[in-house]
């Protein structure tokens, strides 16, 4: 399987009335896990890696390289793509790399910035962006729970997210409507009638965050109300560390981080599957 694009695989979406499902990559496990998943489901996915995962890195290349390596061997159509990115110095890496380095999109988030820098920082990005062949995401409306800085509570407007639709040529739009990041447990309520406002609103799709904090039948709602990138960190790290820790519990003299580093890829890799089929499934 080639490697895919994030447009190639919203526009498949679209064209279902479906969601692209997209997880967030820490480790080159993680992308493991998250490419296996994505196999024993039969569905497309997004790798996303995140400005803080780059920077816990020291860089995005040798990430990038190893995600665009499993993605090309993938039985799955699978995309990359830059998620959350706020550094202008970052922003301008991933663009000069562009799809030259397997980077489909780039999320550039400047949502904590007044409207209309937010507006004139996005507008920049998107035209540059366009110009390596990217898909540039933006968000409207502070998804709540990213280190303090998005009030938790805040819902975008569907007028003003037109708007900025308008003004800034973005591909996808990512919306604050209950959702919340870094969420451990799955209470989150979302205001579907706003998701279905903003879907008639905007000519562009909508991308949800903060998404493991919503139960499943919360999530088929809310695709079938119109949200068509679902994006899903927290609840592969909750699996993940949970299985380390329990193999580590029952062995506590292990030393060999394949011991338990493979099961907790494997608990990875059915999270996956199993929300490949509530976001994507038909």
């Amino acid at each position: 399987m080639t490697l895919s694009t994030t447009a190639h695989l919203i526009n498949e979406a679209v064209a279902r009335g479906r969601a692209v499902p997209s997880f967030n990559v820490i480790s080159l496990e993680h992308a493991e896990a998250i490419v296996g998943g994505a196999d024993l489901a039969g569905i497309g996915v997004l790798l996303q890696l995140s400005e803080n995962a780059v920077k816990f890195h020291g860089g995005m290349r040798p990430l990038l390289a190893a995600c665009r390596e499993l993605a090309t061997s993938a039985r799955s159509p699978i995309g990359i793509h830059l998620d959350h990115f706020e550094s202008a110095t970052l922003i301008d890496e991933a663009i000069a790399l562009g799809s030259g380095f397997g980077i489909g999109s780039l999320m550039v988030d400047a949502s904590t910035e007044p409207y209309e820098r937010n507006v004139a920082l996005t507008a920049s990005a998107v035209a540059r962006g366009h110009a390596a062949g990217l898909w540039i995401e933006a968000e409207l409306g502070e998804v709540g729970g990213k280190d303090g800085a998005h009030a938790p509570g805040v819902r975008t407007d569907p007028l003003e997210a037109a708007r900025f639709v308008d003004a800034t040529g973005v591909d996808g739009l990512a919306v604050a409507v209950g959702s919340s990041h870094a969420m451990t447990d799955q209470t989150a309520s979302l205001d579907l009638d706003l998701i279905a406002r903003l879907s008639s609103a905007v000519a562009v799709p909508l991308v949800l965050h903060g998404s493991s904090g919503v139960p499943d039948a919360a999530l088929r709602e809310a695709v079938a109300a119109g949200i068509r990138k679902v994006n899903v960190g927290t609840g592969l790290n909750i699996a993940f560390t949970a299985e380390v820790r329990a193999v580590l519990e029952s062995s506590p003299m292990l030393s060999d981080p394949r011991r338990y580093l493979a099961p907790a890829r494997d608990r990875v890799s059915d999270l996956v599957a199993h929300l490949c089929g509530v976001i994507a499934g038909a």
